[in-house]
């Protein structure tokens, strides 16, 4: 008999992180029974933001591709248009500066393809052909990446003569690395240094990292643009919060989901901190699998073997080390005048890679400053500065409670140091506030395993195309789903909340053919 204090719905989202709100967004607008919980008492995950004196900082976001205006949008903005999901976007004004002293690089590169092919040619001659070859390359992975994410695809063709037809040079690239591809196009050293930007974003070498995904974004960044929302990404949160119960669904906030009930393979339920047993047949999880399949499977028993061996055989990703600083002058006073910064010690991505194990000070950082985007974001004559670090979680194990604080202090100091080295200016001087975050912030703030923010490495086996090919023989429980960077799409914001709606347009379709299971 149930229990008259037992609700039931169509379908529960766990953890109100992009991916999760995504999710529960995509179900409301179909007009589904969904309940979003999350334990802390907003939503939005990462996409927040936070008041230090007369700052507000933005806490995770640097900007985000796949939007692109409204005469070409991009995955992400027509799937936030078909939400009903509405932010005010505002692009940012360059791609990036990057800047290696140690290989005497200082350059500025521009969005759109051929205004970035024409700065790169003046900054390494001759590098032009070799340039415009990547892009074409990454143009078709680009396009090829889109088919094969689109959940329609699996109607219509993913054959090979289909896509040998449609993306020859996608399927010939599809197992070459990004530095296999520099190769094959013969591009200069000095060119390959400055394509190689992006990667401290990525967290996997360009030697093992696969093209079809390192192109994808390059392309995506450079064609439409990066943007940030005017608001921070509270903003974000607090667009999907509102479409949400506007089509009627329903959010509860410091709510912790302790358990997901599950009856031989099938979710039955979740249980709650409060106490509460709600009833349904669809859990789509934002929290990270690690968590999930130790702690949260009732009983223990019903753990699949399978995802015990995956928790043990993926490789993870990165945390993240921010450094936000507040200062009392203006952008201009301090000689700032670019939005992205990228300073590396060096080019070499296997020694980058390596270093990000390492304690000590960090070899690389992206750094932005918010206010040469979003001049208003602080009072006259300030500046916002977010200074990123993205080491692996064991670089921060020797921490303890008693090294902890000067061990985040002696790391912001040396990417401080760093910044004014590379950029010829002086902030420290002018710090009027100061918050540091460590992989320890997001494990504890985030109930983020580690600290990770990036879910499991994505490079060969497990990348994107091969995650995306096999997402419906990758549920394991029956009715249960993973929507976070761990999912099908990978690392970042943008993929997260694709992920999220993806697994819910999954989950719609089992409610559609088993109607007399739900709500």
């Amino acid at each position: 008999m149930k229990h008259p204090t037992q609700r039931r719905y169509d379908a529960v989202v766990i953890g109100a992180g992009n991916g999760g709100m995504a999710a529960a967004c995509q179900i409301a607008v179909k007009g589904k029974k969904v309940l979003l919980l999350e334990q802390h008492n907003i939503i939005g995950g990462f996409s927040t933001s936070f008041v230090r004196g007369r700052f507000e900082f933005e806490a995770s976001l640097h900007e985000l591709c796949e939007l692109g205006p409204a005469s070409d949008k991009g995955i992400l903005r027509r799937m936030l248009d078909e939400l009903g999901v509405e932010v005010d976007w505002i692009h940012v004004p360059e791609a990036y500066r990057l800047i290696v002293a140690s290989q005497g690089i200082d350059v500025v590169l521009p969005f759109g393809v051929n205004e970035f092919i024409d700065a790169m040619e003046g900054y390494v001659p001759g590098s032009k052909k070799a340039v415009r070859l990547f892009f074409d390359l990454a143009q078709e992975a680009c396009e090829a990446m889109y088919h094969v994410q689109d959940l329609q695809t699996r109607v219509r063709d993913l054959s090979k003569p289909y896509m040998l037809r449609n993306y020859p040079n996608f399927l010939k690239t599809g197992a070459y690395s990004v530095e296999e591809v520099f190769e094959a196009v013969k591009m200069p050293q000095r060119a390959r240094d400055i394509l190689s930007a992006y990667w401290c974003y990525l967290g996997v070498p360009l030697t093992r990292m696969d093209f079809s995904f390192y192109g994808y974004m390059v392309y995506e960044y450079i064609r439409r643009k990066a943007a940030i929302p005017r608001y921070r990404s509270t903003e974000i949160a607090l667009a999907f919060g509102k479409r949400i119960q506007e089509c009627g669904g329903e959010i509860e906030c410091n709510t912790r989901v302790e358990k997901v009930l599950v009856e031989n393979g099938q979710v039955k339920g979740v249980k709650t901190s409060l106490g509460e047993t709600i009833l349904t047949t669809q859990v789509i999880c934002n929290a990270s699998p690690y968590h999930l399949y130790q702690h949260m499977i009732e009983p223990s028993s019903e753990v699949p073997r399978r995802a015990l061996q995956e928790l043990s055989g993926r490789r993870k990703s990165i945390s993240g080390f921010i450094v936000f600083l507040g200062l009392d002058k203006s952008p201009q006073e301090l000689g700032l005048k670019d939005y992205s910064y990228f300073i590396y010690d060096i080019m070499d991505t296997e020694k980058l890679y390596n270093d990000l194990h390492l304690p000590g000070r960090p070899t690389m950082q992206a750094t932005v400053c918010l206010n040469n985007a979003l001049p208003d974001c602080s009072p006259p004559g300030t500046t916002i500065l977010s200074m990123t670090v993205l080491p692996k979680p064991e670089a921060w194990k020797g921490a303890t409670a008693e090294n902890y604080y000067s061990m985040k202090s002696e790391t912001a100091k040396a990417v401080i140091e760093s910044f004014e080295k590379g950029t010829g200016t002086s902030v420290s001087e002018h710090i009027e506030e100061i918050e540091i975050a460590a992989p320890h912030t997001y494990a504890r703030y985030a109930n983020s395993y580690q600290g990770l923010i990036y879910g499991y490495e994505t490079y060969g086996w497990d990348g994107v195309i091969p995650r995306v090919m096999m997402m419906e023989a990758d549920q394991l429980i029956r009715g249960l789903r993973i929507a976070s960077a761990y999912g099908a799409r990978s690392l970042g914001y943008s993929s997260a909340m694709l992920n999220g709606r993806t697994m819910a347009l999954y989950a719609l379709e089992e409610m559609g053919r088993n109607p007399g299971a739900h709500a």
